[in-house]
């Protein structure tokens, strides 16, 4: 049985653990504040999902999922997620994080940063354009008219196949924006961003983003 590896548990987190214990996988999540702080969100999600420390969700994640602020991607475990899928949820928020001077002259993106923290690991971006409430809201049936999509981006192709396969069972469509360096078209302030489209409308608003403002 696969092991879903969670760091973070703000709304985003909270949220895909409970829709990856939907989906039948043992989820290990952990926050800054420690897995005491986390059994009202444990005792409801049931006996799939456990509580644990970064190092201890890093170490017993088969795939990981990294849904922490930008600034706190520095502490990310890096020797326990060598040669894993992590999923990349972040967005860049100035007001939040500070300034990044690479990321205002659109020299880099946020995977991009991640993936060179987890040198050995394969980055993919997920999860990152669509409200927390949303994602065991509104998925619908494969080949349902107007279904909604989701994007990805990697450099990876087994990290882009795990999320497409883990959007069409949650009920998405999935549309890749190309590799870690095109996931700037999926983030804040794109025409991608929180907003609900399907497959063709993602595409287009894809091709329309601007890397800077």
């Amino acid at each position: 049985m696969t092991t879903i590896g969670i760091i973070g548990a703000g709304h985003i987190g909270s949220a895909l653990a409970e829709a990856f214990a939907g989906l039948g996988y043992d989820v290990v999540i952990a926050n800054s504040r420690g897995p005491e702080t986390l059994s009202a969100l444990t005792g409801r999600l049931g006996p799939r999902v456990t509580a644990s420390t970064a190092a201890g969700a890093a170490e017993a994640a088969d795939v990981a999922v990294v849904t922490v602020p930008l600034k706190a991607v520095e502490d990310i475990p890096v020797d326990p997620l060598a040669g894993k899928i992590v999923l990349d949820t972040n967005n860049y928020y100035f007001e939040r994080d500070g300034r990044i001077g690479s990321l205002d002259r659109g020299e880099t993106t946020t995977s991009q940063l991640l993936q060179e923290h987890l040198p050995s690991s394969k980055v993919v971006k997920a999860f990152n354009h669509i409200a927390a409430g949303e994602i065991l809201t509104t998925g619908s049936p494969a080949g349902t008219s107007d279904r909604r999509a989701l994007g990805t981006s990697s450099d990876d192709e087994d990290a882009i196949a795990f999320v497409t396969d883990v959007y069409d069972r949650l009920g998405f469509d999935t549309v890749s924006a190309g590799p870690l360096s095109e996931s700037w078209r999926l983030e804040r302030d794109r025409p991608a961003y929180v907003t609900r489209q399907n497959a063709e409308e993602l595409r287009a608003n894809l091709a329309a983003a601007n890397r800077l403002p």
